[in-house]
Parts: C-alpha cells; sequence; structure tokens
C-alpha cells in the first residue's frame, strides 16, 4: 500500500553519488549519516511490511467475527421464533395429555364398572 508512495529504497540510497565541488562535504561525514539513514529507512519499511500484515489478519478476524455474529443473531432469533411455537405446541401437548388420560382413566373406570356389573350379575 504505501510502497507506491516511497519513492527511494535503501539501496537507492546506498548507491547515490553526490558530485564533488571544491566546497563540498566530507564525504566521510556524508557517507555515515547516509548509513543512518539507511538503516533507518529499512526499519522503517520492516515495520509497514509488518503492520500491513497485521492490518490484514486483522480484517480477516473482523470479517470472521461479523459473520459469527451475524449467525449468532440468526441463531437467536430462530430460537426465539421456535419457543413461541413450542410454547403454542407444549399447550398444545398439555391439552391432548389430559384427553387421553380422560380417556384412558375414563376407559379404565367405564371397564371397571362394567366388570362390577358383570360380577353383580353372575352372582
Amino acid at each position: 500500500m504505501y510502497q507506491n508512495k516511497i519513492t527511494l529504497t535503501p539501496q537507492d540510497i546506498l548507491e547515490k553519488e553526490f558530485k564533488i565541488d571544491t566546497r563540498g562535504y566530507r564525504l566521510k561525514e556524508v557517507d555515515q549519516f547516509l548509513d543512518v539513514v539507511i538503516g533507518d529507512y529499512e526499519q522503517f519499511l520492516d515495520i509497514i511490511n509488518n503492520l500491513e500484515k497485521e492490518k490484514a489478519e486483522l480484517l480477516t478476524e473482523i470479517m470472521n467475527l461479523k459473520q459469527e455474529l451475524r449467525n449468532s443473531k440468526l441463531s437467536v432469533e430462530v430460537a426465539s421464533n421456535n419457543s413461541t411455537r413450542s410454547e403454542v405446541t407444549n399447550v398444545d401437548i398439555i391439552k391432548r395429555l389430559s384427553q387421553l388420560e380422560k380417556m384412558v382413566y375414563g376407559s379404565k373406570e367405564n371397564e371397571s364398572k362394567q366388570s362390577k356389573k358383570e360380577d353383580k350379575e353372575d352372582k
């Protein structure tokens, strides 16, 4: 990303040669200073590259977390819809169970009444 905005590379700085004038700078001092600039420049490029990698990883993680959040929201929505339906279903089940109990216990009572009647008739 920043590579397009940076004009010089550490190699460009290292290979730069200046014309010498009679009243120019001391070459040794210029070379020492440029060595420091090259070292800093390399560090900056390393830092930028590491930050770009970290940024890409974090963006990927953010996208994954957003997707996970969407999935969780959908799950919660589905669960809440299902719980609403299951409450109605639970009420229906309880009503059905009650009717079945009446039928079963009612028929047992009827059977026991009939068997008592039959016993009385047999006597």
